[in-house]
């Protein structure tokens, strides 16, 4: 268990993540994950310490909530459960966004489709920049002093709105987020510019989406081997689901990587997980599973970590092009 950010909400180190449940129109190539299927995988996930659930009203049109709820049935008064919304449900012009009006209307929904009282944490899953910070913020204030939502979070912003939406929040005296949601992996290491020294500075907790990098980082690929049928890559080479990828770059991680866990007899995603959870501010990885023995071994993880020397190694070998300002930073000996 950890801390989420400076709040003193506890969750598992490891979040799982429902947007396999349902499987419904472009959400399929993700996962197919149904009812009964989904209920074995929470039941795991409680037996290995898990405690934190991650899902969105957009995930299959709602049907990601519905089944999560069902899955979590008694145990839900255990589970940490974050969902999220601000992508389009519906065709009526408010069925985006972050207004006052799409806000409350969402959160009802969601109520509904978990089957729950209340929303541990309410996450805006992007930026609205059509609509006022003010509005956004002071409607999640309500919902929070109404005890719908006990807390609050963002995910997929960029740094400037992150820092202007706390310093609104600050201004007025509504809550303040507690949680960032961000892309991040050995292959993704562009938000330690900026977005992880905000989350540190800010207190922030930030919570990883797709550690493994679409599944680049599963272990399942090999430099000149064509990807195996069943993967999330295998079959949707061009998928939007799948982050943008340097092939080159990614196999020669890999190939360091493919060493490390040799040398720890684990597999190369428990070497992902374990880089990820070594690295500050970062509370939590939403894992996404489609089947248990996933989930198995990704629990796993934890029951181990990297060596100093061996981060150093890894953090050498999956080092970002620096962009301006920051190489200019590095050059003047400023640390971030």
């Amino acid at each position: 268990m950890r801390y989420l950010g400076k709040s003193g909400l506890k969750v598992s180190a490891l979040c799982l993540g429902a947007m396999t449940f349902g499987g419904v129109g472009k959400f399929a190539e993700i996962g197919n994950v149904g009812p009964s299927e989904a209920k074995y995988i929470v039941d795991i996930a409680f037996e290995g310490g898990v405690n934190f659930f991650d899902t969105a009203d957009a995930y299959s049109g709602g049907v990601s909530e519905e089944i999560l709820g069902r899955a979590l049935g008694a145990k839900r008064k255990d589970a940490i459960i974050c969902t999220k919304t601000r992508f389009r449900t519906g065709n009526r012009p408010n069925d985006e966004g972050l207004s006052r009006y799409r806000i409350i209307e969402a959160c009802n929904n969601s109520l509904k489709r978990l089957n729950t009282d209340y929303i541990d944490i309410y996450m805006m899953h992007s930026m609205d920049l059509n609509t006022p910070v003010e509005e956004t913020m002071s409607a999640l204030n309500d919902l929070v002093r109404q005890g719908k939502v006990r807390y609050i979070g963002c995910s997929n912003y960029s740094a400037w709105f992150l820092m202007k939406s706390l310093c609104i929040a600050q201004k007025h005296g509504f809550e303040r987020f507690i949680t960032y949601q961000g892309y991040y992996s050995l292959l993704a290491r562009e938000i330690e510019n900026e977005i992880v020294p905000l989350c540190l500075d800010q207190g922030l907790g930030i919570m990883v989406w797709s550690p493994l990098s679409g599944g680049y980082l599963s272990g399942k690929f090999r430099k000149g081997v064509p990807f195996p049928k069943g993967t999330r890559v295998g079959d949707n080479e061009k998928s939007n689901f799948i982050p943008p990828v340097d092939e080159g770059k990614a196999f020669n991680i890999i190939e360091k990587m493919e060493n490390t866990a040799s040398r720890h007899g684990c597999s190369i995603a428990q070497v992902a997980i374990n880089y990820l959870l070594a690295k500050p501010a970062v509370s939590s990885l939403v894992i996404g599973i489609r089947k248990k023995e996933q989930l198995y071994d990704n629990i796993k993880a934890l029951d181990w970590k990297l060596s100093d020397d061996e981060l150093t190694e890894l953090d050498k070998f999956s080092q970002v092009q620096l962009i301006y300002p920051y190489w200019h930073h590095k050059l003047t000996g400023i640390n971030q």
